[in-house]
């Protein structure tokens, strides 16, 4: 049990050293009566030789199977020459066992212990998370993420920040996401949430004069997942006081240098490129772009304001656009592809997707008939349309056929991807800031101004003269980090004035001065006892590590992840509550007459 060596430390200097050695057995292979078994603990392998002609070992040797858990005492030898492994970091030694411990046998593992489990149902692999893990794959992950959060913790500390844990039971703030409710038992008829984020906490912080914090922080939403969403998961949360937009930016920059140069060994180059949320969703029609291939959208409302297609001339007419791009060397999309791109345009509002392929020295499409000669040639030379390649059209409001065209761009660079025609590098890595975001944005269905980000983001200090008279045209100091498509984080600079922080909230957003001061009373009495101005970055550190293990779900970068459903199939949660249970928090249980739903 004294172990002396990890699996995978052992080298040709340590040969004749006695070693005791422990870990689960990987494989089993008898070559003639000599059993050779791959001993693994969380570091590596090492060969181990049983002779069933040693007495010492008596019959336990015939015992072992793969994932059964032993130690062996044995002497380090090296192997022949024609029996090294060179795939192997302890591939040229081997140890001869002379004694075993075995301390459980295993039952047969639902699924291969190896990367080819990774073809196995998700669920029977999160039922048997505990196996899953074993898998170095897994491993590997655990111990990338740990290094992660130590980079985090080493850069935020010799940047004098303080690690400050805040409450996990807080209280409703419903004009968010949809939250956990926690029944209090002590105060019946009320309820704690789980916290989506430490946003209030951490400016109170500030108020409270800690002026640099930080926390890995658990937060809480109860959402529809993705493979980009838990319903719990860990994010990065840093605020700090007497900041402005460029300290946060060289701040930031500074901390992915230090994690990629830890965790990669990568080094990365800053200033990162910073572009408005409007310059982002005009040229790329997504506020978190991609920036390793081109394929820009381009405007085209000169072009077709006065064409005989009424489809393009009247969203123009009403204040529209219409915008297009030119996916080169995609001509030869089948019909297939190209219903799933239209699909794909109709679930954002579209009516169909518009095309026009460029195949030899001929245009083709059902809508070409409708175009003047001067409006061909035009839309030619402003796509650069050449042979092979394929344009696709979005006519309607502005910010809708951004976000249509933006969906179409990354579908279609996939099917690039797939023809050879499009190399997308993922060690490529594109920082890119976002800025300048539309502080509010007008909710139709509401029939008022919500918030864009949160309703503590400072405007831009010349535009705040527009909250009264134009509110859609005021700037918020909102910043996103975005890498490769994937935002990874998002933060601001904060309102610390209590007057433009009541008139946000009542005046803008119009909320209830009553809710106001129920939901956010004991913020606005904290400022006015000389908060500093302050402002933060959230980051989604699941989302972070997922990036950094080139992986494509943040379920895989979590040890014990809930699957689509919201549930972690290994424990059976979420479960019920026993009729004990709700009597003590007062609480009824109605289920829904439809078990479907």
């Amino acid at each position: 049990m004294n172990r002396t060596h990890h699996c995978s430390q052992l080298r040709a200097s340590d040969s004749g050293s006695t070693v005791n050695l422990s870990g689960w057995v990987d494989s089993v292979r008898d070559h003639g009566g000599i059993l050779f078994v791959d001993l693994r603990d969380r570091e590596g392998l090492t060969q181990i030789v049983f002779d069933p002609n040693n007495a010492s070992l008596g019959n336990k040797f015939a015992q072992i199977k793969p994932e059964s858990v032993i130690s062996i005492t044995g002497k380090v030898q090296v192997r022949i020459a024609e029996a090294v492994n060179t795939n192997l970091a302890t591939g040229e030694i081997e140890v001869h066992a002379n004694s075993i411990k075995i301390h459980n046998i295993s039952k047969t593992p639902p699924f291969p212990m190896d990367d080819s489990a990774d073809k196995t149902s998700e669920d029977l692999r999160m039922t048997y998370r505990y196996l899953d893990l074993r898998r170095s794959s897994n491993t590997d992950i655990l111990k990338l993420r740990h290094n992660t959060c130590k980079a985090i913790r080493s850069y935020m500390d010799e940047n004098t920040f303080i690690e400050v844990e805040t409450p996990m039971l807080f209280k409703s703030t419903p004009e968010g996401a949809r939250e956990f409710l926690v029944p209090s038992r002590m105060n019946p008829g009320t309820f704690y949430a789980l916290p989506q984020s430490p946003q209030q906490y951490k400016q109170m912080l500030m108020v409270g004069g800690v002026e640099r914090y930080y926390q890995l922080a658990r937060c809480f939403r109860d959402e529809d997942l993705r493979s980009d969403r838990q319903p719990e998961f860990t994010q990065l949360d840093i605020e700090l006081s007497f900041v402005d937009r460029e300290e946060m930016y060289a701040l930031v920059e500074g901390l992915m240098q230090r994690v990629w140069k830890d965790v990669l060994k990568v080094n990365i180059d800053t200033p990162f490129q910073r572009i408005s949320y409007h310059e982002a969703m005009d040229r790329f029609g997504v506020d978190k772009p991609d920036m390793r291939f081109e394929m820009e959208l381009q405007d085209c409302d000169e072009i077709f304001k006065e064409s005989s297609f009424k489809v393009f001339s009247s969203a123009v007419a009403s204040g529209g656009a219409v915008k297009a791009i030119n996916v080169k060397g995609l001509a030869d999309i089948t019909q297939g592809e190209l219903r799933n791109l239209e699909d794909v345009a109709k679930s954002l509002g579209a009516k169909g997707l518009a095309f026009i392929k460029s195949i030899g020295d001929e245009l083709k499409s059902p809508i070409l008939k409708f175009f003047s000669v001067k409006e061909i040639a035009a839309l030619k030379d402003r796509l650069n349309v050449e042979d092979g390649d394929i344009v696709f059209f979005a006519a309607t409001k502005w910010e809708r056929a951004c976000t249509i065209l933006g969906r179409v761009r990354l579908e279609a660079s996939q099917l690039l991807v797939q023809r050879g025609k499009l190399n997308i590098n993922p060690y490529d890595y594109k920082f890119l800031w976002v800025i300048e975001f539309p502080l509010m944005l007008y909710d139709e269905d509401l029939g008022r101004y919500a918030a864009s980000h949160h309703p503590f983001t400072a405007p831009v200090e010349e535009d705040i003269p527009l909250l009264d008279s134009d509110p859609k045209k005021v700037r918020g100091q909102h910043y996103d980090l975005v890498l490769n498509g994937v935002e990874l984080g998002g933060g601001s600079i904060r309102i610390h004035q209590p007057s433009l922080q009541k008139k946000v909230f009542e005046d803008v957003l119009q909320i209830d001065p009553q809710v106001v001061e129920s939901r956010f009373g004991y913020m606005l009495k904290a400022f006015e006892y000389g908060a500093p101005p302050h402002g933060g970055i959230a980051f989604g550190l699941d989302r972070m590590v997922t990036t950094l293990a080139q992986r494509s779900s943040i379920r895989d970068v979590i040890a014990f992840p809930k699957n689509q459903r919201a549930q972690e199939m290994m424990t059976a949660s979420p479960g019920t509550a026993t009729t004990k249970q709700l009597k003590e928090l007062h609480i009824k249980v109605t289920l829904p007459k439809d078990e479907n739903c």
